[in-house]
């Protein structure tokens, strides 16, 4: 399967289960094992799995080998290999003590994320002309909530006879 379909393929499944942080690098310089090395972040150990999952059968689905899937069992940090593309799915905590980045992080590939099917619009077609509101931009004012005022019972003072009873 050619690289970057595969890339893509892969790319595409960490977004389904809205993987974060998602950044390719490209490692044909750095080793001769695996052409790029994908790492994304995941919020959870049961996302971290289902992420997984996703990538290994989608990459099934479009034709590519899955070699191994590692770290399933606790979801911390899983490694999907691909043969020429691996993925790490990591929590951000493990992902920040490992740092991989620095390690493969010489060249990174730029990879578009988000919906790949939406039409591009070119530019010459777009609107160039500003949007304008017919309301007005005045801050709005903030009313304070009416106080509710109680009156107390009349209530005879203390010191005062009672009107019922006779001295």
């Amino acid at each position: 399967m050619e690289l970057r379909k595969l890339q893509r393929v892969v790319v595409d499944a960490l977004e389904d289960i809205k993987a974060q942080d998602i950044q390719v690098f490209d490692t044909t310089k750095l080793t001769s094992l695996f052409d790029r090395v994908i790492i994304a972040s995941a919020t959870s150990n049961r996302q971290s799995r289902a992420i997984a999952g996703n990538v290994r059968d989608k990459a099934k689905a479009a034709g590519g080998d899955v070699i191994a899937v590692e770290g399933e069992e606790t979801g911390e940090w899983v490694l999907v290999d691909l043969g020429d593309i691996i993925i790490h799915i990591m929590q951000p905590a493990i992902r920040q003590y490992y740092n991989l980045e620095e390690i493969w992080g010489g060249k990174t590939v730029r990879v578009r994320l988000g919906a790949p099917d939406l039409p591009l619009i070119p530019k010459t077609t777009a609107k160039t002309t500003p949007r304008t509101t017919s309301k007005t931009t005045a801050e709005p004012t903030i009313k304070a909530p009416r106080k509710r005022v109680v009156k107390p019972k009349t209530a005879a003072a203390p010191d005062a006879p009672a009107a019922d009873s006779a001295p």
